[in-house]
């Protein structure tokens, strides 16, 4: 047997191993685990702040419904299985891929008509990040310990406040430390808060819209101080039933 005889199995072996090596995944197990869209026209992954905005309406939607039943009956079992719900969640969109996220499919779905506003992915990453740890924190002491304190308390306030802000104003307050925590402006942001520009004049407010506003809260306290005699009274049955007990009582 000569010597290239002796090396043909070696080649044949590796040849094969090239073929398995050179086998292309699928496009849809590439695109598993991932965070963010590459979309045309966008030099980084972005995400749609539609869903996004859905998402957040729903999740304080929740959260509120929670809190209220924790402050007039006290009782913390809604709470528990949001913040278990909550920690799925945000696990998924920052270790898996957003669009496996069960809040932001469903939100996909309420605004599925509507045309995507495209933003960065990396800063929404690192409000979601604070988000684990939030939704974390809260597992372990209202969940595993089951106590409650000021902390939780303070935990629950910023939950609230931050989904607020992100499905009514649409303001990611987390995404605006992004930029202190890592010295780089973002890109994408919503409404393009992002880059400076100088407001276009729909945007602009006038002295007398401020009189308006500050006026329509004056007139607001008079009528608290004034009125209240007349409006703490409970209506009564449209229909001749006897009429509630005064809402002062």
């Amino acid at each position: 047997m000569s010597s290239n005889d002796r090396n043909l199995p070696i080649f044949i072996e590796q040849d094969a191993m090239t073929c398995v090596l050179n086998i292309e995944t699928p496009p849809r197990m590439k695109n598993v685990i991932q965070f963010g869209e590459n979309v045309p026209g966008y030099n980084i992954p972005v995400l749609n702040e539609r869903e996004i905005r859905a998402a957040a309406g729903i999740m304080f939607l929740i959260i509120y419904t929670a809190l209220m039943l924790i402050i007039f009956k006290g009782d913390f079992r809604m709470i528990k299985y949001a913040i278990v719900l909550f920690l799925v969640d945000f696990t998924i969109r920052v270790f898996i891929n957003p669009k496996f996220s069960p809040s932001l499919i469903v939100g996909r779905l309420i605004v599925s008509n509507q045309v995507p506003e495209y933003v960065g992915a990396q800063q929404k990453k690192f409000a979601w990040i604070i988000g684990v740890i939030l939704s974390g924190a809260m597992f372990v002491l209202l969940v595993v310990i089951n106590a409650t304190g000021p902390f939780t308390g303070i935990v629950c306030l910023l939950c609230l406040v931050f989904l607020f802000f992100e499905s009514v104003f649409g303001i990611c307050l987390a995404c605006k430390v992004y930029r202190v925590m890592y010295g780089e402006k973002a890109q994408y942001c919503p409404g393009e808060v992002c880059d400076v520009k100088s407001r276009q004049p729909i945007q602009r407010t006038s002295g007398a819209q401020l009189a308006v506003v500050f006026s329509f809260i004056v007139i607001f306290f008079l009528m608290v101080r004034f009125l209240a005699p007349v409006i703490n009274i409970a209506p009564h049955d449209l229909f001749g039933g006897d009429p509630a007990k005064s809402a002062s009582k």
